[in-house]
């Protein structure tokens, strides 16, 4: 039986008013964890995922998942944290901690946002060599320019820098879909990849690097600062069962989506390298890897490669730059011209391109002292989040500050054990 255009019109929709409205809110309520997931999927997990397939395979692989699974509770724990008090973690810090510890956490978060800077500088000056033939120094100023530009979209309000982070997201994950159509997958590989193991110190110095380079400390900080603005006046509306449930649920779901996203980007690298590139020692560098692609998948395989660098080097960096705001304005109520914050962590960056340093070393490198900063924005974050005079109704359950702490104490534990090693010998 077929109806007409007006007699279906008519017809009752299936699904009740109520709940499409109330699936509309919840869409529309999505956007802050696509920000932040961009820093999950920066040059520095390129450059750590692709020398940890090359290196040992598949072995590594549980890392990136592991870390992807932190990352997920993390970035959770810190937007109900902005949800429940209007405020970010930074600011909360300075009302809450001693002076002196507050201008210690400061302190690391400024080396952090170095760090970040460092990578994301140095992988959009790679991506634009490789593409148009850049030097290393002028491509490091192009993407610092463009980064400037795309923070230009906050000025308009949340959506258009949301719509615009999340559009070089889907670049970078499609990019490495269609590279990892053509390298193919090993099931056998991928099972094994997840069981635990490490293949020497080398394979815990990468390990380190892509946690660092998964779980990104600078992030905790900005979406935080997101959220609150983000979801509408969320402290009042959390005051109810039924208000915080349907801000956590949008909430969750949106970490979920986009984390998810960046863990398969992640993993994809790693897969790809370990398919292609394993035992090949003439894989050294991003430099490499682009040559390796061209040779065995040929030019559309390299060329989705150097486009995906590209997008997540202009991205994270722009998040990166919003992010160092948010640490100087929340940790010691400062707000200096981004102009000049970004000569100076754009510095070290330039200095690595300019004195013709290994980027793919200072890459990895500034992935681990990213990891070194994760447990200073991490414990913080524990201790608010599970305090009932701040957050309410929102506290953590018992379970969760339980699932918090084993994470920060694997991760101090594992930046102990690389320091004592690396320091003895």
């Amino acid at each position: 039986m077929y109806l007409s255009k007006t007699e279906a019109a008519v017809l009752p929709s299936t699904l009740p008013r109520p709940a499409r409205r109330s699936r509309r809110r919840t869409w529309a309520m999505l956007g802050p964890a696509f920000v932040a997931a961009v820093a999950y999927v920066d040059p520095g997990n390129f450059a750590t995922n692709f020398s940890g397939g090359a290196s040992f395979g598949y072995t590594l692989l549980w890392v990136i998942v592991a870390a992807n699974l932190m990352a997920m509770l993390i970035q959770s724990l810190t937007a109900k944290l902005g949800l429940a008090t209007g405020r970010d973690l930074a600011s909360l810090c300075r009302e809450r901690l001693p002076r002196p510890v507050v201008w210690g956490l400061w302190a690391q978060a400024e080396a952090v946002a170095i760090a970040t800077d460092l990578a994301e500088i140095v992988g959009g000056a790679v991506a634009l060599n490789l593409l148009f033939g850049v030097p290393l120094p002028i491509g490091g100023l192009i993407t610092a320019v463009v980064a400037f530009v795309l923070l230009a979209f906050q000025s308009r309000g949340h959506r258009p820098f949301e719509r615009v982070i999340t559009g070089l997201l889907l670049v970078i994950g499609g990019g490495f879909a269609y590279t990892l159509v053509g390298s193919g997958v090993d099931m056998g590989g991928v099972a094994t990849g997840m069981v635990p193991s490490f293949s020497g110190q080398d394979s815990l110095l990468l390990a380190t690097g892509i946690l660092g380079a998964t779980v990104m400390p600078h992030v905790i900080y900005v979406h935080s600062a997101l959220t609150p603005g983000r979801y509408g006046d969320a402290v009042t509306a959390g005051r109810t069962a039924q208000g915080r449930g349907r801000l956590l649920r949008a909430q969750r779901l949106d970490v979920l989506l986009a984390m998810g996203l960046a863990g398969l980007v992640n993993a994809a690298m790693l897969i790809i390298a370990a398919q292609l590139f394993t035992g090949d020692s003439s894989i050294t560098s991003l430099e490499s890897v682009h040559a390796g692609l061209g040779d065995q998948l040929g030019t559309g395989a390299a060329l989705a490669f150097a486009l995906a660098l590209l997008a997540s080097g202009f991205a994270a960096s722009s998040v990166g730059t919003h992010a160092g705001q948010v640490v100087m304005a929340g940790f010691l109520r400062r707000h200096i011209p981004v102009l000049a914050r970004r000569l100076i962590t754009l510095a070290p960056a330039l200095l690595v391109l300019g004195l013709g340093g290994d980027p793919t070393t200072a890459l990895v490198w500034s992935q681990v002292v990213l990891c070194f900063g994760i447990p200073f924005a991490l414990v913080p974050l524990l201790w608010l989040t599970s305090r009932k005079d701040l957050m309410g109704g929102w506290v953590n359950r018992r379970v969760t500050t339980l699932t918090g702490s084993l994470v920060a104490a694997l991760i101090i534990g594992l930046n102990g054990y690389l320091l004592t090693s690396t320091v003895l010998g």
